[in-house]
């Protein structure tokens, strides 16, 4: 494996995460800050949405509109051309993390069954589906604790990052959008894998907060790359013109249950180049 340098587009930030290529910009959330931040080659960054949500992730329809997950509230917001938000659908309950969506509009969005901010016990999380006619309705769970999700180029599988299981978990996606075929995708040995992206060869990288680390691995669990950090990695995503950017989320890691989770403006977006370029969802 070759070293792989990284540079810093931006930094000052605080917990960082859902970065998303789309068009020609990377996309991300600043969830200490509540915002989602628009970022360009060149640097130059824009608040395009803000929402008081923890988490606050995001993802867009194949309209060509961005969701948005507000926690708290138990709902997911569509982002409309001129930037208002409007509700898209009601999921009934606060908690929701992350959040994918498959090339037919299928909504997938995960949820934590417990506040680890607050130090509860461990209750198994789940995954939901909406569909495009709004509908909600769980089709996974018993994910110890569900981070980042992606879905494969042709739309048939559904990969989730179980974290505290430290693996990656696969569905295969039906017609209807339901899940169905789960299996351990990825044995990740030590690995604490947070935010996820496919690549064009069906391989995922990972990004790991404990390890600081972001790691490509083949189905089953071999190591093909790994990119170190100073800090811990929230998520990743590829883009750039070729698609062979890799975009990774970094901060200081404090804790789940200390007043600020990570160092204050600690958070940072790094590129760095890679061979494989991005495939799928997000």
């Amino acid at each position: 494996m070759r070293m792989n340098e990284v540079r810093t587009l931006i930094g000052g930030r605080g917990l960082v995460e859902s970065p998303r290529w789309h068009g020609d910009l990377l996309y991300f959330s600043d969830w200490s800050a509540g915002e989602v931040v628009a970022l360009d080659p060149a640097g130059r960054s824009e608040v395009i949405a803000r929402v008081a949500s923890l988490p606050l992730c995001t993802a867009w329809l194949p309209d060509g509109r961005m969701v948005i997950v507000s926690s708290p509230d138990g709902q997911l917001l569509r982002r409309e051309p001129d930037g208002s938000l409007v509700t898209y659908a009601d999921l009934g309950k606060p908690g929701w993390n992350d959040i994918v969506i498959d090339g037919r509009g299928n909504i997938y969005v995960n949820r934590v069954d417990f506040d680890p901010m607050a130090g509860e016990a461990l209750q198994p999380g789940s995954v939901s589906l909406v569909t495009p006619d709004g509908s909600v309705r769980q089709v996974a769970d018993d994910i110890a604790f569900p981070n980042g999700m992606a879905v494969t180029p042709d739309n048939s599988t559904l990969i989730v990052a179980d974290s505290y299981r430290h693996s990656l978990v696969a569905f295969d996606i039906g017609a209807d959008g339901g899940l169905s075929g789960r299996r351990v995708w990825a044995d990740l040995g030590e690995g604490t894998p947070d935010g996820i992206c496919v690549d064009a060869r069906n391989a995922v990288w990972y990004a790991d907060v404990p390890g600081r680390c972001c790691v490509r691995v083949a189905e089953g669990g071999k190591v093909l790359d790994r990119i170190d950090l100073d800090r811990g990695g929230f998520a990743c995503a590829l883009g750039g013109p070729d698609g062979t950017t890799l975009f990774i989320v970094a901060a200081e890691w404090r804790g789940m249950t200390e007043s600020e989770m990570v160092t204050p403006g600690s958070g940072q977006v790094l590129a760095t180049e890679v061979e494989v370029p991005g495939a799928g969802r997000p």
